[in-house]
């Protein structure tokens, strides 16, 4: 399998490209906008990182090129994991604020995605990581509005996606992820001990990517023991 993750430079990111990268049976691309993390992995022939701003995506056409030269040319799974949060009661927040996060966590696959549209092979699978916190009547929590927010439209955006490009079998699934124990999790919740970790996560994203459109296709699916 050709393989791209985003946000890859910790947590469950930093865990699928390392579970996928085990695999000779893989090929992997990850993209971070901090790729120090990632040359622990360099030694290993099936593993490419690149550093890429998924709000600010201006060498699109070099990882383009990696694309063809790495995969030749398709791409069968794309998991887009890169999120940004900014924590801050609802009055306080500010264009700028707004921007950023939904740059980020929703214009920035929009983008991505769209850039990638004519790599996909058919059968392929495109994994949108969102959260319990944009999942429509889960519980939510002050000062992760806008957050919640993007990752709501991230949904949304997915399930439009798997109807439009169900022709061309590339189909589009999110995850909506509980509490985790990641760097983000934490400073979302100070004080908060997750039961599930990153590598626990990762292992099950990966085995979802491989094989959850095989019976599952614009879905939003809560992955969740506890919100938080």
């Amino acid at each position: 399998m050709n393989i791209i993750v985003t946000g890859t430079s910790r947590g469950i990111g930093f865990a699928l490209a390392r579970l996928f990268s085990a695999s000779s049976e893989h090929k992997v691309i990850a993209l971070s906008r901090n790729t120090e993390p990632l040359r622990e992995f360099t030694s290993q022939e099936n593993f490419r990182f690149l550093s890429f701003d998924m709000g600010n995506p201006e060498n699109i056409d070099e990882l383009l090129t990696l694309i063809n030269e790495f995969f030749g040319s398709e791409i069968d799974i794309l998991i887009n994991n890169a999120a940004t949060l900014i924590k801050k009661p609802f009055a306080e927040y500010t264009s700028a604020d707004f921007d950023q996060m939904f740059g980020v966590n929703v214009k920035g696959v929009f983008l991505l995605i769209q850039q990638l549209l004519p790599f996909f092979a058919a059968p392929s699978h495109i994994v949108n990581i969102g959260s319990m916190g944009g999942f429509q009547g889960s519980v939510k929590f002050s000062g992760l509005s806008l957050y919640a927010a993007t990752k709501g439209a991230l949904a949304i955006l997915s399930e439009c996606l798997a109807e439009e490009l169900k022709a061309a079998g590339i189909a589009v699934n999110t995850l909506a992820i509980g509490a985790v124990d990641t760097q983000m999790q934490r400073e979302a919740f100070p004080g908060y001990k997750a039961s599930v970790n990153a590598a626990e996560m990762a292992e099950y994203i990966m085995n979802f990517a491989l094989n959850g459109h095989k019976v599952y296709n614009g879905k939003t699916l809560p992955v969740s023991l506890s919100t938080p």
